[in-house]
């Protein structure tokens, strides 16, 4: 090795040795680790060295495995790190009291990070809030009206063979979504079932669960039910989940057209499970739209509600 290479390398040694210099002095001496430091337990150890690597942002290597490396993160990311998450006692209340009011995860949070100064001095991010809030809604659900509902599949399973359900948890083992059929229903759906109205505007109290129906229109022009479920919420996973059952249950069968609201999550489920299925909004929802967006012209023309209603209701011919 020549001497000037010598010198490049001492001087990445001293760089380096600065740069630790640097971080130690803005974190207390008794938080940085030293040789002959003793512990109780591995648990404080560990405690100890956890809190050292959150000030400084980074671990030190002991062993150094080419297949197996990390990329090292700065110290005012040190918060986004799985083991330097976690909600407090007082952090779970407010969410709770948060959730119980009616306010969004996405308003609750940012009200939590401005009272602490910014997201990094919260503790925890958004998707532990969210995980938060499922494991206790399926709790909830497990310790509550679980019980219930599953005995009551159960008994209706003994009384009609054909009865069809499925449960789906999620990684605690709690269950998240459940779907239900009858003999009753599937004989309808087998001879109705071209067209299916898929509705997720009723909510169970208190918990605000949604609770999904397959509807349809017999030969008398008379609402049918094709299946039904409880669902944990609206997100894409749970409806891919729902319509992948949907199908099981009703023999493989996929309707020819469905009618929903204009839920993206749904949309995208739909897109994915079902692309063949033609996917159009319900007469309700498009009424909505309407209204919301077409106010002005239904306040300054009569006629235009009449002329809306007849596009509506009176053609039934694309040439028409």
């Amino acid at each position: 090795m020549s001497l000037e290479d010598e010198d490049k390398k001492d001087e990445r040694n001293i760089t380096g040795q600065e740069k630790i210099e640097a971080i130690h002095s803005k974190i207390l001496d008794e938080m940085i680790p030293k040789v002959g430091m003793e512990f109780k337990s591995e648990d404080e150890a560990y405690n100890f060295y956890n809190a050292y690597a959150y000030k400084t942002g980074k671990y030190r290597i002991t062993d150094f495995i080419a297949q197996h490396t990390h990329v090292t993160s700065t110290p005012s990311k040190s918060h986004l790190h799985r083991s330097q998450r976690k909600l407090t006692f007082v952090q779970a209340q407010e969410i709770d009291i948060a959730d119980s009011s009616g306010i969004a995860p996405k308003a609750s949070l940012e009200l939590m990070a401005k009272r602490v100064g910014g997201y990094e001095n919260l503790g925890f991010i958004r998707d532990d809030y969210k995980n938060y809030l499922k494991t206790k809604k399926t709790i909830q659900m497990k310790v509550g009206e679980t019980g219930g509902v599953l005995e009551y599949l159960q008994s209706m399973q003994l009384e009609d063979p054909y009865f069809f359900y499925a449960i789906q948890v999620d990684q605690d083992d709690l269950i998240s979504n459940i779907f239900w059929a009858d003999a009753k229903m599937m004989i309808a759906y087998s001879h109705f079932g071209d067209v299916v109205s898929f509705d997720t505007t009723y909510r169970k109290n208190q918990s605000g669960r949604p609770f999904a129906m397959f509807l349809g229109v017999n030969h008398h022009k008379q609402t049918t039910i094709f299946g039904a479920a409880l669902l944990y919420d609206e997100s894409a996973e749970t409806f891919i989940w729902l319509f992948d059952t949907f199908v099981k249950a009703m023999s493989g069968k996929k309707p020819k057209t469905i009618l929903t609201d204009q839920d993206p999550a749904m949309a995208k489920a739909l897109t994915s499970q079902w692309p063949e299925t033609c996917h159009r909004l319900c007469i309700w929802h498009l009424y909505q739209n309407a209204v919301k967006h077409l106010s002005g012209v239904f306040a300054k023309f009569r006629e235009f509600a009449k002329d809306f209603s007849s596009c509506i209701y009176d053609y039934e011919e694309e040439q028409e």
